[in-house]
């Protein structure tokens, strides 16, 4: 039977309309769960819609296909008449296709169509692709990073797959016993104001815990300013220096989800990233998988504490 469920990640609200067995494998979103008496009338930034049934759509043209990374997910892209979105969504680059999903041209409702009705890859994938695409004009941006939180503050480690991303964020654990892991593969990233002590807006960067984590469950419905963001490259040595703005903006598109092949999303990438490094620092690490890493990275990311 059929239901649907509502959820909450980086104050964005989103639902999902499926039959109840597959809520039951879907543990990684319950920490992100709202209860339907508070949804009410709020709104939403997508719906996503499990079909029990496969569709073949009509008019349906080719535009693009990402396979960039042997161990990723190869994506199909393509247009229905010119609006509608139509994804196709294979688990590795030649593998077959796992699941189709059919978006409004807005991504504010998909249709997904599931090869195996209890696949957790194609909700996962389906439901990332939607919440990157549906909240790129909304200031927010779903990063391909590692999280750690040290002293209150995020920082997230940027990187190809096998970069050690994940590597990393282990050894600030280890280096730190304070720091911990918000999430390991695709925290969400917003840009936010508050009001400063002498009443002016102050624009800051807050990341956020997700449902997607790649390899490493950490599903944590948790957030903390941002304090600084790393690039990472193996090397033969640790070294740490802050990147001028044109170094900074190609790392932070090439690690954000979106489609863009899409001018307007491109747009919206462009203008969250470009106010975003006026408040956010940008660093790139040369490094080895040693502790000696983290020690090198925080000395140069943290600010100092004050004395006393």
């Amino acid at each position: 039977m059929a239901e649907c469920r509502y959820y909450r990640v980086a104050d964005h609200l989103f639902a999902v309309s499926a039959d109840e067995k597959l809520f039951a494998r879907m543990t990684n979103y319950e920490p992100f769960l709202v209860p339907q008496d508070e949804v009410k009338d709020k709104p939403l930034v997508f719906r996503l819609n499990v079909m029990p049934e496969q569709w073949q759509p009509v008019g349906l043209v080719p535009v693009f296909t990402d396979s960039s990374d042997d161990d990723m997910p190869r994506i199909e892209v393509s247009r229905i008449n010119g609006s509608d979105w139509f994804f196709a969504v294979a688990p590795l680059k030649n593998a077959p296709v796992a699941c189709h999903l059919h978006a409004l041209s807005d991504f504010s409702q998909a249709w997904l169509y599931m090869s195996d009705p209890d696949s957790l890859f194609a909700i996962n994938n389906a439901a990332m692709l939607l919440y990157a695409f549906a909240t790129a004009p909304l200031g927010t941006l779903e990063m391909h990073a590692a999280v750690v939180v040290r002293n209150q503050l995020g920082y997230l480690f940027l990187g190809k797959s096998g970069t050690g991303k994940s590597t990393h964020a282990s050894l600030w654990q280890k280096a730190f016993p304070e720091a911990w892991l918000l999430n390991d593969d695709n925290p969400v990233i917003r840009l936010l104001s508050r009001t400063g002590a002498d009443g002016s807006t102050v624009q800051y960067v807050r990341v956020y815990g997700s449902p997607w984590s790649g390899k490493t469950p950490c599903y944590k419905n948790l957030s903390a300013p941002v304090g600084a963001v790393v690039k990472l490259s193996q090397a033969p040595h640790n070294e740490a220096r802050r990147l001028r703005l044109p170094e900074a903006y190609a790392y932070m598109l090439s690690s954000a989800s979106g489609l863009k092949i899409e001018p307007a999303m491109m747009d919206a990438l462009y203008s969250t990233i470009s106010r975003m490094l006026a408040v956010m620092p940008v660093f790139h690490l040369d490094c080895l998988p040693d502790t000696e890493a983290a020690s090198v990275c925080a000395q140069a990311v943290t600010p100092p504490m004050c004395a006393d």
